[in-house]
């Protein structure tokens, strides 16, 4: 979606759209020669200008035809507006109009940003493998002109946009199917991040083998995709801030459950059980993209999780980095495998003060908190705190769970030092109570189980059926909020 912004349209938009606040269409300005029917033939519709209302009609202008939407901004906060520019991305983005123009006039810059970024979120769409899409399912609209107000040198929308182009990289990633990324083939895709000034640390197998990753490499023995551990540093400090704050996601690019094999039915959706990885890359992108004065290393543990000759068995003890001992009772929880090895590896390799760790870990948090938050497990109360805070500011909200000792028994083996899984109960508190067993004492750490919230089976406020981006809007907004003021 091109952008432009002027005074006026260089050419006779295909469409135009106003923002209407809550008081309706009393005052609203509707610079058009037709305003007056626009604003009955809207009340006649009930149109009140309430958060994501849209009305839509067609008018006149000199010999011109051309569509008009009006929408809702509510009270003008932060999700209104946001929701309102997504609402009209839903409106226009297949309905053949190819160049729409918005009227900033009623809306301050920042209001009228956090429209524009809610409908550079709601236009992201991946098509490319659609190769013989209906006529009306194909989307149409090109360009975005931005209508009297100076917005293209404006800071707010740039760091906007920065973010927004973090969350298309994070949905791009995860919607991709499994020949296409895959361990080797995720880093690639993030290589575009070193011309951003991001510094990159990549592992192999064999270097993975003799720092004693045990745990990942088993996860990744049944595939013939070598896995790879990736991090990536952005420090926009200078090197003030000396320890950086560590994310580490989960990124098992494809995950057949392993030899303990998934059913078949919605086996395909494995795909995206690397959204806590796709996060990770998503947030280095929008803070190197806003150049974010913190200083944040992503880390990213990729593997494939399949069944094979060579594939690790229920029953298998493993030696993590740590040096900690597991048994694999079941190899389809095979992401705290893969994070217990990340997890230890960040610490002693960036010695993080603060670590945040994403993860699609459990079903358990989804029969815990369907698809409307992701679970929040934290040794710290201050950070829990935080973290909450930034995602229902930024739009990812989270809920908080307990994590205490009281579950570690559910967790402790007879031959090993711990199970890779509980019992029935409490299965995705005993997972992040494996995790924490990796954790260094006074480092501040919270685990996000987020494996509810990566994909969606219907459209949102600001994203479409498919890759939300979640993750990236929170972590951004914990950034901002904690590390660059």
């Amino acid at each position: 979606m091109k952008f432009t912004f002027a005074v006026s349209p260089s050419s006779t938009p295909d469409a135009m759209a106003f923002a209407i606040g809550k008081d309706g269409l009393g005052d609203a300005e509707i610079a058009l020669e037709q305003a007056d029917m626009v604003r009955t033939a809207a009340k006649a519709a009930r149109f009140k200008g309430k958060t994501g209302q849209t009305f839509q009609t067609f008018v006149a202008e000199g010999d011109a035809v051309i569509q008009v939407i009006l929408t809702g901004v509510g009270k003008g906060e932060r999700s209104d507006c946001e929701t309102a520019g997504g609402a009209i991305i839903a409106k226009l983005m297949t309905s053949g109009v190819k160049h729409l123009a918005i009227s900033g006039d009623g809306l301050a810059q920042d209001q009228l940003a956090r429209l524009l970024f809610g409908a550079k979120l709601r236009s992201w769409r991946i098509d490319k493998y659609r190769t013989t899409m209906p006529e009306n399912a194909k989307p149409t609209l090109e360009a975005i002109t931005v209508l009297d107000t100076d917005m293209e040198s404006a800071p707010v929308w740039q760091e906007l946009s920065a973010v927004a182009d973090g969350v298309s990289l994070t949905r791009e990633l995860v919607s991709e199917p499994a020949n296409v990324i895959y361990p080797e083939s995720f880093v690639a895709r993030c290589e575009e991040l070193q011309s951003m000034g991001v510094e990159f640390t990549i592992l192999g197998q064999e270097e993975m083998e003799k720092l004693g990753m045990g745990a990942l490499l088993g996860v990744s023995q049944g595939s013939v995709r070598p896995p790879r551990m990736l991090a990536m540093r952005w420090d926009g400090t200078d090197g003030a801030q000396k320890r950086p704050l560590a994310l580490v996601g989960k990124g098992v690019t494809f995950d057949t459950g392993g030899i303990s094999l998934k059913p078949p039915g919605g086996m395909e959706d494995m795909k995206w059980d690397m959204g806590g990885a796709g996060a990770v890359a998503g947030t280095m992108k929008a803070l190197a993209g806003r150049k974010a004065k913190a200083h944040v290393v992503g880390i990213c543990g990729l593997v494939e999780n399949m069944p094979d000759g060579n594939a690790q068995r229920p029953g298998d003890v493993v030696t993590s980095m740590s040096g900690q001992t597991i048994e694999v009772i079941n190899t389809d929880a095979e992401g705290r495998l893969v994070l217990c090895d990340a997890l230890h590896w960040a610490q002693e390799t960036f010695e993080p003060e603060v670590v945040v760790n994403l993860a699609t870990l459990t079903g358990a948090i989804i029969v815990s908190l369907g698809n409307e938050h992701a679970g929040c497990f934290s040794n710290d109360d201050g950070l829990s705190d935080k973290l909450l805070a930034a995602g229902k500011t930024a739009g990812d909200p989270l809920w908080r769970f307990p994590l205490t000792a009281a579950y570690d028994k559910q967790i402790n083996s007879p031959i090993a030092d711990m199970k890779n899984v509980g019992g029935k109960g409490a299965g995705s508190i005993t997972a992040a109570q494996f995790l924490k067993r990796f954790i260094k004492d006074g480092v501040k750490w919270a685990h996000l189980d987020i494996a509810g919230m990566v994909w969606a089976d219907k459209p949102g406020p600001v994203w479409d059926k498919g890759a939300t981006g979640f993750g990236v809007r929170l972590l951004d907004q914990y950034v901002a909020d904690n590390f660059e003021k």
